[in-house]
């Protein structure tokens, strides 16, 4: 089994969300992995859920790495008076991004977002499922956000025979920011 967690890639949406219960609970959750002193690897932006999980973290001393892409940092990335980054890369393609994002982590959170967060997600649960890893993989199911999608598409797809019922194992879903670090 794993030793002990000291750094997550966290996936999560750039766009500004409508909902203020996702910026709380995405706050709480920098906050607990600044207190645990876990490392944040991220997508390197300075807004949406992006940008408040970065700032609660590094406003709680938290250590967080941004790894964003040539294209992608004048769009997303940190704004004026944001806290700086504990590091900041940036490379050429989304695949080394993901790469880096994938080889710096311990486990995955997946945070609501939008189509990038889904991509991100079935890729590490890809390479989970053919046992590229074994690194935990997280669901924050904020406001229920991820159980529908989820449980509709594996169910359908175990009925269709595509996915075995025991690949349900490949993640976990948690309600609450708190009961990922049981996992953790």
């Amino acid at each position: 089994m794993m030793n002990k967690i000291k750094s997550v890639a966290v996936y999560c949406g750039s766009a500004q969300c409508l909902n203020p219960h996702y910026h709380e609970a995405i706050a709480l959750f920098g906050q607990i992995l600044a207190k645990e002193r876990i490392k944040v690897i991220y997508g390197g932006g300075g807004f949406g859920l992006m940008g408040t999980l970065a700032n609660e973290c590094l406003n709680h001393g938290g250590h967080v790495v941004g790894i964003s892409t040539d294209y992608l940092y004048p769009l997303e990335g940190l704004r004026e008076g944001q806290p700086q980054l504990s590091e900041l890369l940036i490379v050429k393609h989304m695949h080394e991004r993901k790469n880096l994002m994938f080889e710096r982590s311990d486990a995955f959170v997946i945070l609501p977002g939008g189509l990038g967060t889904l991509e991100e997600a079935f890729e590490v649960l890809t390479w989970r499922q053919l046992g590229l890893h074994i690194k935990p993989i997280i669901f924050l199911n904020t406001l229920n956000y991820w159980k529908p999608l989820l449980d509709h598409l594996f169910s359908h797809m175990i009925t269709q025979g595509f996915v075995h019922n025991d690949e349900r194992q490949l993640f976990q879903i948690c309600d609450h920011p708190t009961d990922i670090l049981k996992i953790l």
